[in-house]
C-alpha cells in the first residue's frame, strides 16, 4: 500500500494547529502498519535550519500556474521511516506566515499542481493520496478533470480529510482559467462552483473517492445548517462517502512519565509528582501555593469559536469562588484585553499569559486539575485528550470531538472522565465548572477515581490509524 499524504503543514517543520500535528503524528504510525508513506510539503523557508540541513535535492521542473511559468524545486527527507517532501518556490512559500495572504488560492493552486506534476517525475505513483482541507483538496479534481490523460494516474484513489470545515478555499470563479488553465465547463455545470465562485473544499468533497472528518460526531455535525457553513447540502449529497475517524494524539510527546518539559514525572500508580507540578505551575503563575485550591488550566487559541465569550461573561462569578485559573494563549485582540484586566483584577486568583509556549502549555496539563473547552466548535480537539493523559479534567461543551472523546460526570454512579454541558451558554459553563469544584472539594476519593480513569483512556494513534488502513485497502480493492 503506497500512500502519498499530501498537507500544508506538519509537525516538526512547521505547524499552526491540529493538522500540523496530525500531519507530523500519523504518517509514522501507517509506516507501522506496513504502509509505505511519503508525505508532500510546502517548503516553508521558516523552517528550522536542522531540518533544511538533512534535506536532499531531488528534482526541479516549471509548473504551468495558468499563464505563469512558476519554478517548482523538490527536496527529500527521510525521518521515522517516512519520506518527506519538500515542494520549493521562495515566491509562494519565503512568508512568516504559513497561510493568510490574499494570493492564498493561488499559492495552493501552485501548490497541488506541482504535487501531481512531481509524481511521474521522480516515480513516485501511490496508490492512494490523502489529501487535506482545501489546500490540498483541489488535487481530486485535477487528476480526474486535467490530468486524465496521463494513464498512470487513473488507478490512482483518493480521500480527502475534513479538519475544519470553517476554511474552504472560496475564490473567484475565473481561478479555473487564471491558476489551472481550464476551461468553465465544470463550472458552469456546477461541479467546481459554489455560490458564484469556485469553492477548493466543496470540489475536493465531490471529487474525493472517501471524505473523512476528524471525529465521528463532527462527520454528522458538519451535515447540518448549524454546523456546514454552507457545505452541509454537499455533504448530505455525499453522506455515502462520509465518515468520521477520531484523531489520536502522540504518546511519545505526551507522556507523564517521561516528559523532559515538565518538573516531575508521575504515572497512574504514583500520582506525587502531579501536585509537584501543580505547585510549581503556582510558581510560574505567581500563584498562592495551595494544594488545596482547585486549578483550572486554559490553554487555546483566543476566539469566539472557541468559546471565550462564555468565559469572560461569568468569569466574575467564577472568582468569586475558592479557585484558581491560567490562561495561555493568543487571538482576538478584544479577550486579550478582557483577560489581561481579570489578570490585573484578581491578582491571587487568575493569570494569563498571553503568548505561545510550549513548555507552559505542558505545564498547565501536568500542574493543573481542571482543562476548560466550552468550544462552540471542535472537529476534534487534541487539547482534552492531551490533558486527560496527564490527569487533568476537562470541562467541555458536548460537541464534536470533545463529546467523542470526554464521558461527563454522573453525579449518580460518580463516574466519567471530565465533566460537559450541551446547552452553549455560560449559564451551563458555570453550572458545570461549579460541579467540578464542589467534587474536588467534597469527595477527594471521587476525584481520584476520575482522574485515573482519564488517564487508562487510550488515545494512542494506534486504533486511528488501523481505520485509515481500512479505509485505504476498501478504496483500492473497490477499483
Amino acid at each position: 500500500m503506497k500512500v502519498l499524504y499530501a498537507a500544508a503543514e506538519c509537525a516538526p517543520f512547521f505547524k499552526t494547529g491540529g493538522l500540523g500535528d496530525v500531519a507530523g503524528a500519523l504518517p509514522k504510525e501507517l509506516v507501522k502498519k506496513g504502509a509505505k508513506l511519503s508525505v508532500v510539503l510546502p517548503y516553508f523557508t521558516k523552517m528550522p535550519e536542522r531540518f533544511k540541513e538533512q534535506c536532499e535535492e531531488l528534482i526541479n521542473f516549471y509548473v504551468d500556474v495558468g499563464w505563469r511559468h512558476q519554478y517548482c524545486g523538490v527536496k527529500r527527507l527521510v525521518m521515522n521511516d517516512v519520506a518527506y517532501y519538500f515542494i520549493e518556490n521562495s515566491y509562494y512559500f519565503d512568508r512568516e506566515n504559513l497561510y493568510g495572504y490574499d494570493d492564498d488560492g493561488e499559492r495552493f493552486a501552485f501548490f497541488s499542481l506541482a504535487i501531481i506534476e512531481m509524481l511521474e517525475k521522480i516515480d513516485l505513483l501511490p496508490d492512494v493520496i490523502h489529501v487535506n482541507d482545501f489546500h490540498t483538496a483541489m488535487i481530486p479534481f485535477l487528476l480526474k478533470e486535467k490530468y486524465q490523460w496521463i494513464e498512470a494516474y487513473r488507478s490512482i484513489k483518493t480521500v480527502l480529510t475534513i479538519h475544519n470545515i470553517e476554511f474552504q478555499g472560496s475564490y473567484s470563479q475565473d481561478l479555473l482559467a487564471d491558476f489551472f488553465g481550464m476551461e468553465f465547463d465544470r463550472y458552469y455545470d456546477g461541479a467546481a462552483r459554489f455560490g458564484d465562485g469556485v469553492n477548493y473544499l466543496k470540489t475536493g468533497i465531490l471529487y474525493a473517492d472517501q471524505v473523512n472528518t476528524v471525529s465521528p460526531s463532527y462527520a454528522e455535525e458538519i451535515k447540518t445548517p448549524e454546523f456546514g457553513f454552507g457545505l452541509d447540502g454537499v455533504l448530505r449529497l455525499e453522506q455515502e462517502k462520509l465518515s468520521g475517524i477520531l484523531n489520536g494524539i502522540d504518546y511519545e510527546m505526551n507522556d507523564p512519565e517521561t516528559d523532559k518539559s515538565i518538573p516531575e514525572n508521575f504515572s497512574i500508580h504514583n500520582l506525587v509528582g502531579k501536585k509537584k507540578n501543580k505547585e510549581a505551575l503556582q510558581t510560574k503563575m505567581a500563584l498562592p501555593i495551595r494544594a488545596d485550591v482547585p486549578l483550572i488550566g486554559i490553554v487555546s487559541r483566543l476566539t469566539f469559536q472557541k468559546g471565550f465569550h462564555l468565559i469572560l461573561d461569568d468569569l466574575a462569578k467564577l472568582l468569586e469562588k475558592d479557585v484558581q485559573l491560567v490562561l495561555l494563549g493568543t487571538g482576538d485582540p478584544g479577550i486579550e484585553n478582557s483577560f489581561n484586566s481579570f489578570s490585573e483584577h484578581y491578582p491571587t486568583k487568575f493569570k494569563a499569559k498571553i503568548t505561545f509556549d510550549v513548555d507552559l502549555a505542558q505545564l498547565i496539563y501536568a500542574g493543573s486539575d481542571l482543562f476548560m473547552m466550552p468550544s462552540a466548535t471542535e472537529p476534534c480537539g487534541l487539547s482534552q485528550m492531551i490533558a486527560m493523559r496527564y490527569g487533568t479534567l476537562p470541562i467541555i461543551h458536548e460537541v464534536g470531538g470533545l463529546k467523542d472523546t470526554v464521558i461527563s460526570f454522573d453525579p449518580v454512579t460518580k463516574t466519567g472522565t471530565g465533566f460537559g454541558f450541551s446547552d452553549f451558554s455560560s449559564y451551563y459553563l458555570l453550572y458545570s465548572t461549579n460541579m467540578a469544584i464542589d467534587l474536588y472539594w467534597n469527595d477527594q476519593n471521587t476525584w481520584t477515581q476520575l482522574m485515573k480513569k482519564a488517564m487508562r483512556k487510550d488515545f494512542s494513534w494506534e486504533k486511528s490509524s488501523r481505520l485509515y488502513m481500512e479505509l485505504y485497502q476498501k478504496m483500492v480493492q473497490s477499483s
